[in-house]
Parts: structure tokens; sequence; C-alpha cells
């Protein structure tokens, strides 16, 4: 397939400029109803490497063993209790006024411990 000069100058330019408003200022409310997971930010193209996330847990309720990979994480509580559970490392606190970090290629979960809900937002970035 040839395209003509015009026709692949029109694709290069359509693509900086969703590229140049991809990357935008953003104000996002933490307000997702009733919904247990919220995606705030998707990473690329709309970040460099930041993905982020608003996560509601039940009591006794978890997020599942995960693994970000090449990305590290970071959470920020807002409300509740909760741990950071680690295969091989005692499992560390999650409450509001604490922000806590799991690095790349780490094996974790998130399970509320308190008795009302867990919110927090999750923050990973490319770490690689």
């Amino acid at each position: 397939m040839r395209l003509s000069l015009a026709a692949l100058t029109a694709l290069i330019v359509a693509g900086t400029a969703a590229a140049s408003v991809a990357q935008e200022i953003k104000a996002i409310p933490l307000e997702p109803g009733d919904k247990s997971y919220m995606l705030m930010l998707n990473g690329p193209p709309e970040t460099k490497s930041f993905r982020s996330g608003l996560v509601t847990l039940e009591p006794s309720k978890s997020v599942g063993v995960h693994n970000s990979g090449v990305n590290e994480e970071i959470l920020v509580p807002l409300e509740g209790q909760g741990e950071l559970q680690f295969a091989n490392h005692p499992p560390v606190t999650i409450k509001p006024g604490m922000i806590t970090y799991a690095p790349a290629h780490s094996e974790h979960n998130v399970l509320n411990t308190g008795t009302g809900r867990l919110r927090y937002i999750f923050i990973t970035a490319r770490a690689e």
C-alpha cells in the first residue's frame, strides 16, 4: 500500500495532535457511584506511564493476588484499614495518613481488615 505525501502528512499531523491532546491537565472526581473499581488514568497515550484507579473493598474482601510486572505501585488510602500483603514479607498496614509502596515484580494483595469499607487510590508507573 502506498500513501501519497499529502495522506502521510495528514496522518502524522493527526497523530501528533492526538498525542498532544491526550496528555493534558485533568481533575477527576472520586465518586464512582456503586462501582468497586474506577480507572482514573489509563497510561499511554493519556500519560507517559502513570496508571491509577480508585478501589473500594468491603470488610474481609481483597483485590486478589497480582503482580504489577514492570510497574511499581503506590497505594494512597482514603478511608478504612487494610493490609498490603506480600509472599515473603510481613503485611504492611494501610490506613489514611500514610502511603504504601509495592516494588516492580512483587506479587501482592490488598485485604480489607477493618469493619468498614476500605477505599484507596493506586498509582502505578513503569519502573524499567
